[in-house]
């Protein structure tokens, strides 16, 4: 196995499974009395704060040990919070648990595509990122099938087998990971070597990818609950749509990373934002069952395709590794900021005023807004 194989198995235990799979079995774990419908939301928005958390320590973590030795011990975490919550314990062991999750997926975004990318040829970036992080729509994609196979005999099944699956991906990829980043550089060395317009540029872009993450919050966390108990259309119907999300999510990347290697990463990213803003906010006016693919399969490739043109992007603006890596850290703590900030925002609002159209329309006006903002900032002498 290689390293971009490597990567994408990284994506798939820290953020297809660790995150995503979460989701679907949202209504199993109402249905089966081990939650309320507002505790298991809270529990989602639990991994969101944790990929804040993770997102921000990445940078700290690799001083503490080997970038390789630091990646395999938070999949072998991510993994340890599954086998966890294979048993109805009360609700602070959870979200202790889905923290951990999240935190690892934070550092899993960090550590491992800067590792991957840093030995990849620079016209094969979009491409490379692109499949790494397919690894989330396949996360998806495995946690739509397996979890509804499993629902009739209880969430302990399905923590179970996610567990086993990530434990697998964990164990395939150990020998994997390069030593090191070739030229590593201390984080405190970054300032010194980007440029105020360079920085600013990341600034501008973190923002905007910040707020895109805020508007992908309502499909990621709640997609699945509108379908099932919002719309009355059962856990199959829910099932399917989650379906077309991962499949979205295994396609998006490797697609907007070649849309991005052939017209750059700046632009790319501008035209996925209007995307991601149509996506979302078509739910506010209409959920037909075709609508509902569509959006479904569009959010979806837009999680994860939405990542490695950001990266890119980055690694466009700054001529370092070193720059590089510490712009990455201060966009994914954007985005985590914006999950974060979505989740217990959205988690609020549904409690208090049980809308789901709502929620669609503060993501979409979110994503617009960063849209904005990018668009803004790049006409002022600042091209690119």
């Amino acid at each position: 196995m290689g390293p971009v194989a490597a990567g994408l198995c990284s994506t798939l235990v820290g953020i297809g499974l660790g995150r995503f799979a979460y989701s679907a079995l949202i209504p199993v774990l109402i249905e089966h009395g081990w939650f309320s419908a507002t505790d298991a939301v809270y529990l989602g928005a639990a991994n969101l704060a944790g990929y804040l958390i993770g997102a921000v320590s990445a940078r700290w973590a690799t001083h503490l040990a080997p970038t390789r030795l630091t990646i395999r011990l938070t999949m072998l975490a991510v993994c340890a919070s599954f086998f966890a919550c294979t048993f109805p314990l009360p609700f602070a062991w959870f979200f202790f648990w889905r923290l951990v999750s999240g935190i690892g997926g934070g550092v899993l975004m960090i550590l491992a595509p800067s590792l991957v990318l840093s030995r990849v040829a620079p016209s094969l970036r979009g491409l490379a990122g692109g499949v790494m992080f397919a690894g989330v729509g396949v996360g998806i994609v495995g946690s739509a099938t397996v979890v509804p196979l499993l629902a009739d005999a209880g969430p302990d099944s399905a923590w179970l087998a996610l567990g086993a699956i990530a434990l697998a991906a964990t164990v395939a990829t150990w020998m994997a990971w390069p030593d090191s980043e070739p030229g590593r550089t201390s984080f405190g060395q970054t300032a010194a070597l980007s440029s105020p317009a360079a920085r600013f540029r990341v600034h501008i872009l973190s923002a905007a990818y910040g707020l895109a993450a805020l508007g992908l919050v309502a499909h990621m966390v709640f997609l699945v609950d509108y379908v099932a108990r919002g719309l009355g259309r059962g856990l199959d119907a829910a099932a399917l749509c989650w379906a077309l999300f991962g499949v979205g999510a295994v396609l998006g990347p490797v697609i907007a990373g070649r849309i991005a290697d052939r017209f750059g990463f700046g632009p790319t990213i501008r035209a996925l934002l209007l995307a991601e803003a149509l996506g979302v906010g078509v739910l506010v006016w209409t959920a037909t069952p075709t609508v509902l693919a569509v959006s479904s399969l569009l959010v979806g490739a837009l999680v994860p395709g939405l990542v490695p043109v950001a990266l890119g992007r980055v690694r466009e603006l700054l001529e370092t590794e070193a720059a590089r890596r510490a712009g990455w850290s201060t966009a994914t703590a954007a985005f985590a900021l914006g999950q974060g900030a979505g989740g217990y925002g959205f988690s609020y609002l549904f409690g208090v005023t049980g809308d789901y159209r709502l929620l669609f329309a503060v993501g979409a006006a979110a994503v617009a807004l960063g849209l904005v903002i990018d668009l803004a900032g790049n006409r002022r002498g600042r091209p690119g």
